[in-house]
């Protein structure tokens, strides 16, 4: 990952396929670990669970279960293991915010209860079995937060009003964002994530004006010491981010995470390829949930020969949801493995 990122030449392009805590409810068991078992490279160390497996769904993934983050945003989701929606914002009357306090970033993540001691465990274990150690802000960690806690309209009105009050709002989330960058740095981390979707089916949830001058200058701040100790940034968004991706880029990017389709694999390559790292991330809306397996074979073998390069800077994702025909969960292993080794 580290010598793509860097465009060093790597013995193969980096892929990963993450299955879905939800998946677990919607196909057979014995299915999806059979495909597991049979894709080491994808699922490298893989170990059968116990029969029937439920998973530990997060506490923001809880059917019928809502939950209080620690910011004072109450969600609700309709199906486990799918990250909810904020049903209730903290901050939706401005009079609330004088006696608004900031969560610990000691003790917790913004979305639930955390712990560095076992943290620092995790990511000792990662650079034990040869991968590298990633840090992470939680998803969703400035302007999606700021929409958890005063709403998206509301949010964007303040904006074009200039409310003062936002301002105020942002540094408290960017400090305690700090907090977290910081403690992961202290741990010799190798790459550090900064996740947040931007972009809508089509165009981004705020205007490239908006986003300049109130969520850039944050995430440059962010990014800065991770900058400064010469680790790698890694930038995700889901959308149609286009209109903010020079902005994004040019704010200390080393690793951009985006999604296919939506974005257009001609412009990704205009604007990345042999540039900026893509960490591709491959369709699930149309290709693989209502193509064919020699569809899916064939998007595969044109994003890697699109955006691929032997240097490097090619990264994949494919994230499984319920919904993709089962015959195509294998073909998108299938293809992944076959084309990340393309140019060794």
């Amino acid at each position: 990952m580290l010598r793509a990122i860097r465009f060093e030449t790597p013995d193969y392009i980096p892929v990963r396929y993450h299955v879905n805590d939800a998946c677990w409810h919607a196909y057979p068991q014995d299915m999806l670990c059979d495909l597991m078992e049979g894709h080491p490279f994808l699922f490298p160390g893989f170990t059968r669970p116990s029969l029937p497996y439920v998973p530990d769904y997060a506490a923001i993934a809880r059917r019928e279960s809502p939950f209080l983050d620690d910011w004072g945003c109450l969600w609700h989701t309709a199906e486990d293991g799918i990250t909810g929606v904020v049903t209730r914002h903290p901050l939706s009357d401005w009079k609330d915010f004088e006696s608004y306090q900031a969560p610990d970033p000691e003790t917790c993540s913004g979305i639930g209860h955390f712990d560095w001691k076992d943290e620092a465990a995790r990511l000792e274990g990662e650079k034990a079995a040869g991968r590298p150690a990633m840090g992470s802000l939680r998803h969703g960690h400035t302007f999606l937060q700021l929409c958890d806690i005063r709403g998206y309209e509301n949010l964007l009105f303040d904006m074009v009003d200039g409310e003062a009050r936002l301002d105020r709002l942002i540094a408290m989330i960017e400090e305690f964002n700090l907090g977290i960058v910081r403690r992961y740095l202290a741990l010799d981390i190798d790459i550090m994530a900064y996740p947040e979707d931007l972009g809508m089916q089509k165009g981004p949830m705020l205007s490239p004006d908006m986003f300049t001058n109130y969520i850039l200058p944050s995430y440059s701040r962010l990014m800065e010491p991770a900058r400064a100790k010469g680790v790698p940034v890694h930038m995700h968004s889901d959308g149609d981010i286009r209109e903010l991706a020079d902005l994004l880029v040019s704010g200390g990017v080393d690793l951009i995470n985006l999604q296919d389709l939506v974005n257009g694999i001609d412009w990704i390559a205009g604007r990345f390829a042999g540039k900026t790292c893509i960490e591709l991330d491959v369709d699930r809306q149309s290709v693989t949930a209502s193509g064919s397996p020699r569809d899916i074979d064939a998007l595969i073998d044109l994003e890697t020969g699109t955006l691929g390069r032997k240097e490097g800077g090619l990264m994949m994702v494919f994230g499984l949801y319920p919904g993709t025909p089962s015959e195509n969960v294998e073909a998108t292993m299938d293809a992944m493995e076959r084309y990340a080794f393309r140019f060794s």
